[in-house]
């Protein structure tokens, strides 16, 4: 398993993050287990800050979606960062981190009246709106609580990334945003442009996630920047906002060849300037939302070996206490990760092993085919960079609790989401008054 970070093999040959042995944490905290290496989160917030903000002035927005904790959100906020958020759970949560908000972008294709709502009243900076019902309810909204909304239109431009099918948004048959090519976004903007409590400040594109070809990225500046030019001479309105999204791809196993965060941002903010230096435009201010770049690689995710059972001549199945519930990643995008033994760390490869999860359902496998120490019920399993999506669309299918996640640094462990227990579980079950205990003796009396 590659090391990313902190993470080191300590002398008792067992796997170390943050100064942390992971083989005490799954002891102490139980398993599984969320690790984040809070060094690293914040050494991937500062490339970006430095890469975009120092050396361009643009604007770093962290997203959300990823991986958001209120402990995430005061580390985000201490980096400098901004944040995109895109639905009311999560802008609930900066509110109660006392995230400032007029660091916040509000996204998402289908918000409600008061998701909305709450987002006005918050006063967040910015609205990323998707589409023409949302922007009319949003002006009525902003009119009703004698405010105006600041805006940036999500368009479609188009581009399609290599990625995913999944994970791909920037195409024109997708559920996001205003396609620029059938004239939707061109009237987005006359409307924006023409309502009394809207005020319009820019653009926003997202090709994809996971992606390693910095070409698509520059290609997807060019063709916003030939919008931008065309609303200009349309009607005289200069974009001052340019937001290009994230997606930027990480590493999870061999063949994964992430760029540097400084080659996107010189291929981005060429492309950008380029552009609007040949069309004599101003150049607007840039945006971007890395998200898995920042936590993915900060993440790894603990568990305790059950049972192993091997099929001889076909399959060597070692079976952990977690799995799809925590994350729902190889199941959904045949995502691939690496791990480790970490009670081995130190040992060589002696078989070759795939790793299931504890959910009843075929397809519940973190990793196929991976070569491991001799692995025995009992063993620690760490697999790496699970910092993104993994909590955040982890779920309770079999009514399984949530892991706990702790925070490692400089040797101290500090738990920033406490691991669900069954009463959690039925903490929102009711059980109505026809089917309580009496009453059911009583129908049953009556047949």
């Amino acid at each position: 398993m590659k090391l990313h970070g902190t993470m080191g093999i300590n002398s008792r040959g067992h796997l170390e993050i943050g100064g942390c042995d992971t083989v005490d944490l799954a002891r102490e905290f139980g398993t599984p287990l969320y690790v984040v290496d809070e060094e690293h989160f914040r050494a991937n917030c500062r490339s970006y800050y430095r890469a975009f903000t120092e050396k361009y002035g643009a604007e770093v927005l962290y997203a959300a979606k990823t991986l958001l904790t209120l402990a995430i959100c005061r580390m985000v906020e201490e980096e400098g960062l901004a944040m995109d958020v895109v639905s009311g759970g999560e802008l609930y949560t900066a509110i109660k981190a006392r995230f400032p908000m007029s660091r916040v972008y509000f996204h998402g294709n289908n918000k409600s009246r008061e998701e909305l709502h709450l987002a006005l009243e918050a006063r967040v900076s910015r609205f990323m709106v998707d589409n023409l019902y949302e922007l009319e309810l949003l002006n009525q909204l902003a009119r009703e609580m004698r405010t105006r909304a600041g805006v940036i239109l999500r368009l479609t431009p188009g581009v399609e990334a290599h990625t995913h099918e999944y994970i791909k948004t920037g195409q024109i048959d997708s559920k996001f945003g205003l396609v620029i090519e059938n004239g939707q976004a061109m009237a987005a903007v006359k409307e924006a442009l023409a309502l009394d409590h809207i005020n319009l400040h820019g653009f926003h594109c997202h090709i994809g996630s996971q992606i390693f070809e910095l070409d698509s990225y520059a290609h997807a500046a060019r063709v916003m920047m030939d919008f931008v030019s065309r609303v200009y001479r349309e009607t005289g309105w200069i974009c001052s906002e340019l937001n290009l999204g994230g997606g930027l791809g990480i590493y999870y196993a061999p063949g994964d060849q992430p760029r540097p965060v400084e080659d996107y941002a010189a291929v981005i903010m060429g492309a950008v300037r380029e552009s609007a230096l040949e069309r004599g435009l101003p150049v607007p201010r840039v945006m971007v939302e890395p998200g898995r770049s920042i936590s993915g690689p900060a993440g790894t995710t603990l568990y305790t070996v059950g049972a192993v059972k091997e099929i001889p001549g076909v399959r060597k199945y070692v079976a952990v206490d977690g799995g799809m519930g925590d994350n729902p990643r190889p199941a959904l995008y045949q995502s691939r990760y690496e791990a480790c033994v970490a009670n081995k760390a130190a040992m060589e490869p002696a078989e070759v092993v795939s790793i299931a999860g504890k959910c009843c359902e075929s397809g519940d496998m973190l990793i196929w085919d991976i070569a491991l120490p001799r692995v025995e019920p009992g063993d620690v399993l760490a697999v790496s960079c699970t910092g993104a999506y993994n909590y955040t669309m982890s779920m309770n299918y079999n009514r399984l609790p949530r892991p706990a996640m702790v925070l490692v640094r400089d040797g101290r462990a500090d738990v920033i989401v406490q691991r669900e227990t069954y009463a959690d579980l039925l903490r929102n079950d009711v059980i109505p008054e026809r089917l309580r205990p009496g009453r059911l003796l009583n129908v049953a009396a009556s047949r």
